[in-house]
């Protein structure tokens, strides 16, 4: 048993070391500017993963026909849905900038979640505010969700405090801490290189973990909001680095900042109730299921050292 015990650990930690990256964000922007009635010049802004047009197939409402540059619709003007094909796989989000001809501009996000909008002309100012909104929850649900070293770091606060009341203020103060630094980096009021930040991110799941294998009454285990809170600060620097490579639209700044950490929580949350429902079933078939607290919390903590090393040595090779 021991045996299989340590080749599943094994399994564990490679497939999650090279899933590592795996919620890192990018998004691909295509801009549309209007030069005549129903005429639009269309541009797409240079991609960190190469080209949004290799990957990136924008289906454009009825009446509307691309060509080279230029798209032109009919008498209804751009008006409709708009759909981006292969959003969410090279390109996490696709951002549409409308450039109307009248000075009024509007931002549009598609993802895998959301690829499809609706476009009222220049005057939907609330119906695009709905349409960020959604898009933004979605986004801020899927980083947390695809983010290893954030949900790890929930799992060994999970592992310290267990599920009971005290837990409620852990999350509690690592949501408060979060959300203020990911609101003051994404407003500028805060800025810090994302390399030693993702690092600080990596040694914070190693000491959490740690803690939650001793059995002291350490800082850790008597004020474990606290400890949350603190290092809820800087996890919430690398939401707020995601939320830049995504980018911000300018009409909507504060709904699309607010619905994104909105998604991070209801993302967080899920995870926590994911855990409560799965200990709950399986300690039922399984009575021996906590034994294997140690073996997670030693598979958790090598990880994060493993990330703490391979991070500090890239911010020393800066």
């Amino acid at each position: 048993m021991t045996r299989l015990l340590r080749t599943v650990l094994a399994f564990v930690i490679a497939t999650l070391a090279l899933a590592a990256g795996a919620h890192e964000m990018s998004m691909a922007e295509m801009q549309l500017h209007e030069m005549a009635p129903g005429q639009f010049l269309l541009q797409w802004a240079a991609g960190e993963k190469g080209d949004p047009r290799d990957s990136l197939k924008p289906v454009w409402p009825a009446g509307c026909v691309a060509t080279d540059n230029v798209l032109r619709c009919g008498p209804d003007g751009l008006s409709g849905a708009v759909s981006m094909e292969g959003v969410g796989s090279k390109f996490s989000a696709a951002l549409l900038k409308v450039y109307w001809q009248d000075g009024q501009s509007h931002v549009y996000t598609l993802t895998a979640g959301q690829p499809t909008v609706h476009l009222f002309g220049a005057a939907d100012d609330k119906r695009a505010m709905g349409e960020i909104a959604l898009a933004y929850t979605v986004l801020g649900f899927e980083h947390i969700m695809s983010g290893i070293d954030h949900l790890l770091f929930v799992a060994s606060l999970l592992f310290l405090v267990g599920f009971r009341r005290q837990l409620v203020w852990t999350i509690t103060a690592f949501t408060v801490a979060h959300s203020l630094t990911l609101a003051s980096a994404a407003l500028g009021w805060l800025t810090l290189r994302p390399t030693p930040v993702e690092a600080c991110i990596a040694l914070s799941i190693v000491l959490v973990a740690s803690e939650a294998l001793g059995h002291r009454k350490t800082l850790a285990r008597k004020w474990p909001a606290l400890v949350a809170f603190l290092f809820g600060l800087v996890h919430g620097m690398g939401f707020a680095g995601a939320l830049k490579e995504i980018g911000l639209p300018e009409n909507h700044m504060l709904v699309a900042l607010l619905t994104f950490n909105l998604g991070v929580e209801v993302g967080q949350l899920a995870a926590v109730a994911s855990a409560w429902l799965s200990l709950r079933l399986l300690s039922r078939v399984w009575p021996g299921l906590a034994r294997l607290r140690s073996v997670a919390l030693y598979g958790i903590g090598s990880l994060a050292a493993y990330w703490s090393f391979l991070r500090m040595f890239a911010l020393l090779a800066n």
